[in-house]
């Protein structure tokens, strides 16, 4: 439902005919993504609204507040109200809710192993990513990745998933006026 919210509203407003469904599919992706989730959450106050409604004295445990359980907590939450309400008061919300994020990618689409790639691919060479370290507990683990061409590393990235720190690392190899970053 969230996907299909976002995407109903991306295809008029990005003329996918023209610009083509990839652009389409990468914004999409970004806006729904689990990061995504996580600060509709927390601009809804999801995690507070669960410690409200837990047990006195019982905390909220930080597993609960992890990007992979408030992405879930946000896409049941859909759910629960396309049972209830039906799809178009449904989609509407989710548009509404996902505002800032649609925004966001819009204007910054973030694919930046797609760019590193395309890059290379120009130039006959391939990238590879490589764990070079996982750190933390399971709910809250971080990974570090690097990046090499032809053996040798040409940018490293830390993020909560390994994707994420992909992305860093190639946002990275792509240089310092890539991304904002």
């Amino acid at each position: 439902m969230l996907g299909l919210a976002i995407t109903a509203h991306l295809y008029p407003l990005l003329e996918a005919e023209r610009f083509g469904a990839g652009r389409l599919t990468k914004i999409r992706a970004q806006t729904v993504s689990g990061a995504a989730c996580r600060e509709v959450a927390v601009r809804l106050d999801v995690p507070g609204r669960l410690e409200a409604a837990a047990p006195e004295g019982t905390p909220i445990a930080d597993t609960l507040i992890s990007e992979r359980v408030l992405s879930s907590i946000v896409e049941a939450i859909i759910g629960a109200c396309y049972l209830e309400q039906g799809y178009e008061i449904t989609a509407a919300a989710v548009v509404e809710c996902f505002e800032p994020e649609l925004a966001l990618a819009l204007e910054h689409p973030i694919d930046f192993k797609s760019a590193l790639q395309e890059q290379l691919a120009a130039r006959g060479q391939l990238v590879e990513y490589e764990i070079t370290s996982e750190d933390g507990p399971p709910h809250e683990r971080t990974f570090s990745v690097s990046a090499s061409v032809a053996g040798e590393v040409v940018g490293e990235g830390v993020g909560r998933t390994k994707k994420a720190a992909e992305q860093e690392a190639a946002r990275a190899a792509l240089g310092p006026d890539v991304g904002g970053g």
